[in-house]
């Protein structure tokens, strides 16, 4: 973290570069769903960040997993797993792996299970992702007006 902050903060920048878009986000948005659909590209979305907890708790998720993840990506492993190997996380609604990808162990793939690991209770875990789903909406507010109904509908249940 950066010098001098004791706890991070979540941040959000839409597109993960705000200052520098030209255009409403939900234009990159509409652009990136076109590409995906018209070359039948698959995005995955991959946690470098917090596993097993908050900032304190939990460790930051090791670069061997992440380059696994990345290898399974680029050689179609988890392009080739069937739907049934597929759960949809509560609250957030992503699809998450049933069982460990290459050599990741599953309980990383799960946020809920990896917190339960580290000894953290369901509990504890249900309140920091409704927490994050409500910073989430609360951002959303100031982009929702100029975005499709598919894109409002994407966003996280609380």
């Amino acid at each position: 973290t950066e010098e001098g902050v004791l706890e991070p903060e979540a941040t959000f920048s839409a597109c993960f570069g705000a200052p520098f878009l030209v255009w409403h986000p939900s234009v990159y948005a509409e652009m990136l769903a076109a590409k995906l659909d018209k070359y039948g590209a698959t995005a995955y979305l991959v946690n470098t960040g917090w596993v097993g907890g908050g900032y304190g708790v939990g460790d930051r998720c090791s670069l061997k997993y992440t380059r696994q993840l990345i290898d399974a990506i680029h050689d179609g492993t988890l392009a080739d797993l069937p739907e049934s190997e597929w759960e949809e996380m509560p609250i957030f609604g992503l699809k998450m792996p049933k069982n460990d990808i290459k050599d990741v162990p599953k309980e990383i793939l799960r946020p809920e299970e990896a917190w339960a690991q580290a000894g953290q209770s369901p509990e504890a875990f249900q309140k920091q992702a409704k927490h994050l789903a409500n910073l989430f909406q609360k951002n959303f507010v100031d982009f929702a007006d100029r975005c499709s109904p598919s894109v409002k509908a994407a966003g996280p249940k609380v």
